[in-house]
């Protein structure tokens, strides 16, 4: 019954074979996997039958029509199209690599060769005695009006600089320092109509609010520094009322923070305030001090920052950062340091010489953050998903550092730690203005966070950067700070409380190396021993110690700065 069924069945055998009989059995549509696989790397994704003709004669078309144009602009045969991979065009890729090398050289200036007077040692500003003001234990305090000197505007940063005949190759001038070559409060760093001192010690205003920060910035490590407020909040009476003779605000501050507002005003400075003592955050105080307790005239106030290294700092902006890995500091690896490249060229400024260089600006990010109603935000920041500023944030510049803090001492007793998870501060967490001249990521090597102070309205301050404090920190006992014995600090270095005086002769050093390193750079780039390198062969100012250099040769004019000083 079997074999008849099938032989009932069996279909007639065909009078002709076909003419082509398929090698592979060809996937119904509605069984076909959507995208392809290791184990159907042929498959391509479902087209409608009918317009699969249609695609593919206007996919050929379009290719026949941009070869034409190819071939028309170039001149040449057009390539291959049916080759399974295209050659690389060397031209291409060198010219790829020669960009990408151009992108990190610096800024190529044609500088004539120096004058006689631009071996002379630099001046700081001219002082005109304004008004005198009674300090603290019945010490009066000559205020002066700083002029002749250029102010840091928004987009601009101002270093002194001298011309030097060990630079004989394209840069000819040096970073240095003008009087009173010790830590102080940096003229060129503060805002218009402020008044100072001839120390750089003691600031007041008659304006608004009004900043200044000081002539070092600290990257790594724990630093101190204190401050005594000389006009302000005066002593209670119980006989008098409330008054008030201005307002003091002190703290840290970065590169980036506004010169035209207190401490704290952004996210770029940290600051404590005199009334009720709070502390002071994108313009946000909150309550920090005990109920009652104000920062008075003749109160001391003690600042101390705490950074970690700066091998953990860079792993945190370049995203390396892992916390199951990265929780403990183990200070700087010897070989791990990364380049300091500074864009920058010599101008001139009446009877001053100064490197001119390209600020960093402030973020999207940053401004969307002290957003009061940042449901707004686009950025991703916390208005957008709610991410608080971490150090593993998606964007560089809200990123914290692990192991940071600011303690607030008053008058010798420690208040407690006012601010922890500082924000980053290394590129590209920190960016330079895009403009001609500048490229992203690059750190010049003044980065960090400086001692800056406020004034308002007649407040006034004095500041004191060490050695000997008034009230000395616990472990910071006269000749118990030790200093590194290289430019790496050691673990134990990184943890010492240090006075921010020190870090004063630190970056003289910096500025020196960097310096050498700059003017070689160049000196290789332009051929080395075996370049033809142009060098100055005009005549050899003699040195000396008090006079600094005197001679030398009349060259054309460089760059004149023109500043108001409103």
């Amino acid at each position: 019954m079997t074999s008849m069924f099938n032989r009932n069945s069996r279909e007639p055998t065909p009078s002709s074979l076909p003419t082509a009989i398929p090698q592979k059995r060809i996937l119904e549509d509605e069984n076909r996997p959507p995208i392809s696989s290791p184990l159907n790397p042929d498959i391509k994704p479902k087209t409608e039958p009918s317009d699969a003709p249609l695609t593919k004669e206007r996919a050929s078309r379009a290719k026949k029509e941009s070869l034409k144009k190819r071939e028309s602009k170039v001149g040449s045969l057009a390539p291959d199209i049916t080759s399974a991979r295209a050659t690389p065009d060397v031209k291409t890729v060198s010219h790829k690599i020669k960009k990408q090398k151009e992108a990190l050289a610096p800024t190529r200036y044609q500088l004539p060769p120096p004058r006689a007077t631009d071996f002379e040692v630099p001046r700081g500003p001219v002082f005109t005695p304004a008004f005198v003001k009674a300090g603290i234990d019945e010490n009066d305090v000559q205020f002066h009006e700083t002029s002749d000197h250029v102010y840091n505007k928004k987009g601009f940063h101002y270093t002194h600089c001298i011309a030097d005949p060990t630079f004989p190759s394209t840069i000819y001038y040096r970073q240095t320092e003008t009087e009173p070559f010790e830590a102080r409060l940096n003229f060129e760093d503060t805002s218009t109509h402020m008044f100072l001192d001839d120390a750089g010690h003691h600031i007041t205003t008659d304006k608004g609010w009004r900043m200044a920060k000081a002539n070092v910035g600290v990257r790594e490590g724990r630093w101190y520094w204190e401050c005594r407020i000389t006009s302000g909040i005066p002593r209670r009476n119980k006989d008098e009322g409330e008054s008030s003779n201005g307002h003091v605000r002190i703290g840290w501050a970065r590169r980036e923070a506004t010169l035209d507002a207190p401490v704290g005003f952004d996210a770029y400075s940290y600051g404590l305030r005199d009334v009720a003592g709070q502390k002071v955050f994108m313009s946000r105080p909150k309550d920090f001090f005990v109920k009652g307790d104000d920062i008075r005239e003749g109160d001391v106030i003690g600042l101390e920052i705490n950074l970690p290294s700066e091998t953990l700092h860079r792993k945190i902006v370049e995203g390396h950062y892992n916390k199951a890995v990265d929780f403990k500091d183990e200070g700087n690896h010897i070989f791990d340091v990364a380049p300091i490249i500074r864009d920058r060229v010599p101008i001139r400024f009446k009877t001053h010489l100064y490197f001119e260089q390209i600020d960093y600006q402030t973020t999207k990010e940053l401004e969307e953050l002290m957003n009061p109603s940042p449901v707004i935000s686009s950025t991703g920041g916390v208005g957008a998903s709610g991410e608080e500023p971490d150090p593993s944030h998606t964007y560089p510049s809200l990123r914290t550092l692990p192991h940071s803090s600011i303690t607030i001492y008053k008058n010798g007793v420690e208040m407690g730690t006012a601010f922890e998870n500082i924000l980053a501060f290394l590129p590209p967490a920190s960016k330079p203005i895009v403009t001609v001249g500048s490229r992203d990521g690059l750190d010049d090597g003044m980065l960090g966070y400086y001692p800056a102070i406020s004034v308002f309205r007649g407040g006034a301050a004095q500041v004191n950067f060490g050695p000997k404090f008034w009230f000395p920190p616990e472990g910071m006992a006269e000749g118990d700070v030790v200093m590194a014995d290289s430019g790496l600090p050691s673990t134990s270095s990184l943890h010492k409380i240090r006075p921010v005086s020190e870090r004063y002769d630190e970056q003289i050093v910096e500025d020196i190396v960097y310096d050498i390193l700059d003017e070689v750079d160049w000196w290789m780039r332009d051929g080395g021993v075996s370049g033809k390198v142009v060098t100055y062969s005009g005549p050899r100012p003699e040195y000396s110690a008090q006079n600094g250099m005197a001679g030398g040769v009349e060259g054309s004019e460089i760059k004149e700065l023109v500043q108001d000083d409103d």
